[in-house]
């Protein structure tokens, strides 16, 4: 085969002048790096958004990849309680029940309150703050299910998030799933919206962030990663199903000690191999997003201001 010797020279200087493409070293730049040098030790994919609430910046690696929920939807399903009952379209305070069939495996409140039932309202607090299976799955049930969910999301202009089945078939999402997915990006974005935006009112966002707050499954990652004195609160995510890798998810809220504007977070783990157990490798790949945190919101950054997108 001839090879044109104009066209060998030309390429050959194209390649040697992008080799030589200095890397961004702007400071989100630089942020950028330090994330796909977590996933490059990671063992696994990583996608993670970052949003400045103050300014409307935003650094990640992935983010606009889709990556499954696993249990991080039950955050928005409790915000869409508390914000149906502001609104008047609900009473977060209605006893309902369920039967024992229905209980799930990781369900300690819907367990104990079998034969008394609960309030909306108590339901919701308990899939958000212990990840209650049962509780998810009523939930649903009473709200209109995974489609009003998805609509719920849309309603708040979160055009990316859906969710298509209820626990635990929503867990299996191997990578060519499309349900129960979202992005880094719409999630973190999701996030500023229910808890610093106008979805509902300051009474109900402020239950929100305790409950959030109150969360301990997201302790020993994004949040372990935080500086000492810092605010946060997260809902978190997993799923161990055979054939699809290891999912770790965590989603939340970030706020420093001296004046640092809030960030709102959506990190997303997807280990190559399944493991039996929680893998603290996998946890402490979540916690290094934590210290990328603190390095984004410092404001002498000197990062742009945008005014708020949310």
């Amino acid at each position: 085969m001839r090879i044109d010797r104009r066209h060998f020279i030309g390429g050959s200087m194209a390649l040697g002048a992008s080799a030589c493409i200095p890397p961004d070293q702007s400071p989100i730049g630089r942020l950028a790096a330090e994330l796909r040098l977590i996933e490059g030790t990671s063992g696994g994919t990583l996608g993670v958004s970052l949003y400045n609430t103050a300014s409307g910046m935003t650094v990640g690696i992935n983010q606009d990849r889709r990556f499954g929920h696993c249990s991080s939807f039950k955050l928005s399903l409790a915000a869409m309680v508390l914000a149906f009952d502001a609104a008047g379209h609900l009473d977060a305070d209605r006893l309902v029940t369920w039967r024992e069939a229905e209980l799930l495996p990781v369900s300690p409140f819907t367990r104990e309150r079998l034969a008394d039932g609960a309030t909306l309202r108590e339901l919701a607090r308990a899939t958000q703050t212990t990840s209650d299976n049962t509780a998810a799955n009523v939930l649903l049930r009473e709200l209109g299910g995974p489609a009003m969910m998805t609509q719920f999301w849309r309603n708040i202009g979160d055009d990316i998030s859906r969710l298509d089945r209820t626990e635990p078939a929503l867990n299996n999402v191997p990578v060519t799933e499309f349900r129960d997915t979202t992005t880094p990006a719409a999630m973190a974005r999701t996030v500023a919206k229910l808890v610093y935006g106008d979805v509902m009112s300051e009474a109900a966002r402020a239950e929100l962030k305790e409950w959030m707050i109150a969360t301990e499954t997201g302790l020993n990652r994004v949040r372990a990663g935080l500086p000492e004195g810092w605010v946060a609160g997260d809902k978190t995510g997993t799923s161990l199903a055979a054939n699809i890798g290891s999912i770790y998810v965590d989603i939340g809220f970030a706020e420093g000690p001296e004046g640092e504007p809030p960030i709102t977070f959506a990190a997303y783990f997807v280990a190559r191999e399944t493991h039996e157990d929680m893998d603290p490798a996998a946890l402490a790949t979540l916690a290094q997003v934590g210290r990328v945190i603190k390095e984004f919101a410092e404001p002498e950054r000197g990062l742009p201001l945008v005014g708020k997108l949310y």
